[in-house]
């Protein structure tokens, strides 16, 4: 069984660029950027970005180009894939892996802080020692008896 699947939460890094097939069909390319954040050996806080390339194609690609821009949050869902072409001024071979998205689904609008863990809109949250988001889910009585079947 194979599987070549990923899944990314990020901020764009520059506008999208949209172009057209000779088919007709579009495409639009943009890159996003992933942090990472962890405690090292002596347990200071550690961060580092990542960059990843991203093309989406047809409908998705000129709903991306129209409503994102540099530094909107984005999820990404896709596949990733490696093209290679011969460079024209060089002549060597050039190599570009990226993702190719079948789904994306647009973060909060300016002013919000993205898909930051634990962020749930209408409700509560605590911050431990760590600064690490919780989440304070509201206690429920569920009587077996209200529920109709």
């Amino acid at each position: 069984m194979y599987l070549n699947k990923a899944i990314l939460i990020g901020n764009l890094t520059r506008d999208p660029e949209i172009r057209s097939l000779p088919s007709g069909v579009k495409v639009c390319n943009f890159s996003i950027a992933t942090n990472r954040v962890w405690k090292d050996k002596n347990g200071a806080r550690q961060e580092a970005a990542d960059y990843h390339n991203v093309v989406v194609f047809g409908r998705q690609a000129e709903t991306v180009a129209q409503y994102m821009k540099k530094g909107s949050s984005i999820l990404v869902e896709g596949r990733m894939q490696t093209r290679s072409w011969e460079d024209k001024n060089s002549g060597e071979k050039k190599y570009r892996t990226e993702i190719v998205a079948d789904r994306t689904q647009f973060g909060p609008k300016s002013g919000g802080s993205g898909f930051a863990p634990g962020k749930v809109e209408g409700q509560a949250q605590s911050t431990s020692s760590d600064n690490v988001d919780e989440i304070e889910y509201p206690e429920e009585d569920i009587n077996p008896e209200d529920i109709p079947f």
